[in-house]
């Protein structure tokens, strides 16, 4: 009998019990503990779980980038049949980028913000090969043009910061790419963008590896990404793979429990909030969520907003949309859209160019943004940001953070109301009070985000604006963050609005959804409705590059 082809195919790639140790303050800790697997060449592995699964480390101790509290303990990692476990820095140098190459997560980082685009894709060239500074560029343009930059001639003498997003992670594919290597690893290399760039970058990765025959292992927390593009999905947790299988098998009948709680908590074109994983907050009584009655109050009105930067670029042209008291709504579009500029406008971090944000009935968006902080409604409007990590100070606790808005705007003075009022928000968002001596730095993701939300309802507002605020968290951490979002809103009656690029989040939060293209208003209208027959093409081609599991009830539905 025919072995099938997925076995008889040779390996590039054997990973045998391997072992990785960390020296920290604290002892060693093994972040990866016997972790086996194989890709053949051709072949395209997801690697697949939670932060602190273990999973880049993996990665890096594949490509021996290990940082130098970390080494390699025990274990074979077999690369064309040679063990590169213990190979020297010589035959390393010579390994990465001719024989295997890393895509990093965060493209803005990774890049040389000094050095332009066309210089780094030289410097990968020329670190391997010997070739004249004409030969370079022509070749650095040709590797722009193959990642389907436009404009590659200009494009190639720009620097980092003269780029969006997705052009960054498309010139980290190019600088990968530059030598034809046979093993491709990207570590969450679409971690931010939104779902039209996501699809975009990763259908560029999939076709260039498909014509020049490499191999890939993506590391990523989301399983819709895995199950499109992967041929095997391992799942890792606390250093260990616990299944692995084919994408359609393995999330359509998970076998292990942690697998089976990381789809649980995965989003789907059906699903709702209810129905993620079990929340991890303190119960409370149940309060049904009632559909909002006529002449609910209207408690946000924007009209005709406009916001030109300088250099004449329009960012928002011509946006209305308003928001009752209770109510949730949405703002979806590509990165550039206008969405976090609006969202700015709106808390009034950032003045209008034009046009009128109306408050309860007042005009704020007449009084000067730096002097909003003397406002009445200063407290009733308050913001979640994206990355946690940037918006809590490093020098303040947690309970210093929640604190803050309360001494500065609710007129609390330190003392038992403070703490009681503090220990109460924590509470609320399930954020156990033994935490809050802690810093922002020994705090987990989904800590620092609950600790952002709760600084965000110290001072009950009325209003909470909400930017990305599960961007690049695990997905049992998005659900509980979902959950508690929901709760307060029906808790506190409190209106929200949510800018995101995550489609199925926007769809169980929100009652309404708002659809922007280059800062215009392309359709709006009950989420519901929206998202099960959108009107303009635009809308159409955002929900149709959202990423589903292979196997799930989601997919048969679409």
């Amino acid at each position: 009998m025919a072995m099938p082809a997925e076995q008889t195919a040779p390996h590039l790639l054997i990973v045998d019990d391997l072992h990785v140790t960390f020296s920290t303050r604290g002892g060693l800790v093994e972040a990866v503990r016997g972790v086996s697997l194989s890709l053949a060449r051709g072949e395209t592995l997801g690697i697949a779980g939670e932060s602190g699964s273990g999973k880049s480390v993996t990665a890096f101790a594949i490509t021996r980038l290990l940082d130098a509290s970390g080494r390699i303990t025990k274990g074979r990692i077999a690369f064309r049949n040679q063990d590169i476990a213990n190979v020297s820095s010589k035959q390393l140098r010579n390994l990465h980028g001719a024989e295997i190459s890393m895509i990093f997560q965060n493209p803005r980082s990774a890049l040389n913000p000094i050095r332009t685009i066309g210089q780094q894709i030289a410097d990968a060239i020329a670190a391997h090969e010997k070739s004249s500074a004409k030969s370079l560029r022509e070749r650095a343009i040709d590797l722009l043009k193959a990642v389907l930059i436009r404009d590659p001639e200009k494009r190639v003498d720009a620097y980092p910061h003269e780029l969006s997003g997705g052009m960054c992670q498309r010139t980290m594919i190019a600088m990968a790419i530059a030598c034809e290597p046979a093993l491709l690893i990207a570590d969450e290399p679409t971690t931010g963008l939104d779902v039209t760039t996501q699809k975009t970058v990763m259908d560029l990765v999939a076709r260039i590896i498909a014509d020049r025959g490499m191999s890939m292992i993506l590391i990523t927390h989301d399983l819709g990404l895995a199950s499109r593009y992967c041929q095997r999905v391992a799942v890792m947790e606390k250093g260990k793979i616990v299944e692995e299988a084919p994408p359609r098998l393995l999330f359509g009948a998970p076998q292990h429990p942690y697998t089976k709680r990381l789809v649980a908590a995965s989003p789907t074109a059906t699903s709702r909030i209810e129905d993620l994983a079990p929340s991890m907050l303190p119960p409370i009584e149940a309060k049904p969520r009632a559909e909002k009655p006529h002449g609910t109050p209207l408690l946000l009105d924007v009209q005709h907003l406009v916001k030109r930067f300088d250099g004449d670029v329009l960012a928002v042209n011509d946006v209305s949309f308003t928001i009752a008291a209770g109510e949730s709504v949405g703002l979806v579009g590509e990165s550039g859209s206008g969405k976090s500029t609006i969202s700015r406008m709106v808390c009034r971090l950032l003045d209008a160019t034009a046009g009128e944000v109306v408050f309860d009935g007042y005009a704020i968006g007449s009084q000067p943004a730096r002097d909003f902080h003397k406002s009445e409604f200063r407290k009733d409007i308050q913001i979640v940001f994206q990355d946690p990590t940037d918006s809590l100070n490093p020098r303040y606790t947690a309970f210093d953070c929640i604190a803050h808005p309360l001494l500065r705007l609710a007129g609390f003075k330190s003392g038992k109301a403070l703490k009681e009022r503090v220990e109460e928000c924590a509470t609320r968002v399930g954020l156990p009070l033994d935490l809050l001596t802690r810093f922002p730095h020994q705090l987990s993701g989904g800590q620092k985000a609950r600790v952002g939300i709760a600084r965000a309802i110290a001072c009950k507002p009325r209003l909470l604006i909400l930017d990305e605020p599960t961007a690049a968290l695990d997905v049992s951490v998005q659900a509980v963050i979902l959950q508690l979002l929901d709760r307060l809103r029906r808790e506190d009656n409190l209106a929200l609005l949510f800018v995101s690029h995550d489609l199925n989040v926007v769809r169980m939060l929100c009652d309404r959804t708002v659809v922007l293209q280059n800062g215009v208003i392309v359709e709006q209208g009950e989420s519901k409705k929206l998202f099960k027959s959108p009107e303009t093409p635009y809308a159409r081609e955002l929900l149709n590059a959202v990423l589903h599991l292979a196997g799930s009830r989601a997919e048969e539905v679409r």
